[in-house]
């Protein structure tokens, strides 16, 4: 089949074209960094979105079985915010209808909140509620936290425990996550590009965490003895905001904090994934964290190649 996957010079994107080709199929990736490397050479094509063109959107998407989208952004800038991405989305998921596509694999979060405050958890809701409403055959995927090489969380939570004296947890830190391998979750992708039932599932991995037991693990498997406190998400908020400071970057929002501690990234499911977060730890542990990853300088950032970890 023909696949257009968005985003397929960055993260999730990227795993998920390389499972399409190896199984392949013919790919081409709609992206914001057409000046990125291209891994993949002439196997996949680059197309800019051309969100503001929906007609050329639409002419991209011409002759697509399937469309495949990780299009998102994490947090609020002056740059992009979670408004634009909802409305960009929109426009994409018409176009790709308007263009013939006959199946679309969207990738969304766990507890999405139409009635929710918090923009990330709204605004995928509202995006589920347009797909689910376009009349095109769907599959939602609902993730937690990805982890992988490229990964900014557990990479940068491994480097401040290399480079800080202490590490702070908010609150009580006993609120749950289920991280999920990313190319675990580029399996279920190319999985679901098959038939045409509607489904929605949590993509979740085989280990659950406290949060506090998770900063505990990487601590531990990298052979570090730091105090790890509980301090409140206030105080939280502003050391990272410091952080941020010498590391160019937006460490976590206040709107992040809250969908922690609320227990937004921790279902009642099956796992989907089957890569056990502790022991890719302990194979990466002399490479994880060296190296702060900045969320920010990708977004900014659109020619440079993403870095391992």
């Amino acid at each position: 089949m023909k696949i257009a996957v968005t985003g397929a010079f960055g993260y999730s994107g990227r795993y998920i074209a390389a499972r399409l080709l190896a199984a392949g199929h013919q790919v081409i990736t709609l992206t914001n960094s057409v000046r990125r490397e291209n891994p993949f050479g002439h196997k996949v094509q680059a197309i800019p979105f051309h969100f503001d063109e929906p007609n050329r959107l639409r002419e991209s998407l011409r002759g697509v079985d399937v469309l495949i989208n990780t299009y998102w952004v994490r947090f609020d800038h002056r740059l992009f915010s979670h408004h634009e991405a909802v409305t960009n989305t929109k426009v994409l998921f018409q176009a790709a209808k308007d263009a013939g596509v006959r199946r679309i694999v969207h990738v969304s979060i766990t507890n999405p909140d139409i009635d929710s405050d918090l923009p990330y958890f709204h605004g995928k809701a509202e995006l589920e509620f347009a797909l689910g409403s376009l009349g095109v055959s769907y599959c939602i995927l609902r993730p937690t936290v990805l982890f992988g090489k490229e990964d900014v969380l557990i990479n940068n939570i491994a480097w401040s425990l290399r480079h800080l004296p202490i590490f702070g947890v908010f609150g009580r830190g006993d609120y749950k996550l289920q991280p999920i391998y990313v190319d675990d979750l580029a399996v279920a992708a190319v999985e679901k590009i098959e038939g045409s039932r509607n489904e929605v599932i949590n993509a979740i991995g085989p280990e659950t965490f406290t949060y506090r037991e998770l900063v505990e693990t990487i601590s531990r498997t990298l052979g570090l003895k730091r105090p790890i406190i509980g301090v409140s998400p206030g105080i939280g908020y502003w050391g990272c905001r410091v952080v941020g400071l010498f590391v160019r970057d937006v460490v976590i929002t206040r709107e992040e904090i809250r969908g922690l501690t609320e227990g937004r990234l921790f279902v009642d499911a099956p796992p989907l994934g089957t890569t056990k977060l502790t022991q890719w730890i302990q194979e990466h542990r002399e490479t994880l964290g060296r190296h702060y990853t900045s969320e920010l300088a990708r977004r900014v950032d659109r020619s440079s190649e993403y870095r391992s970890n």
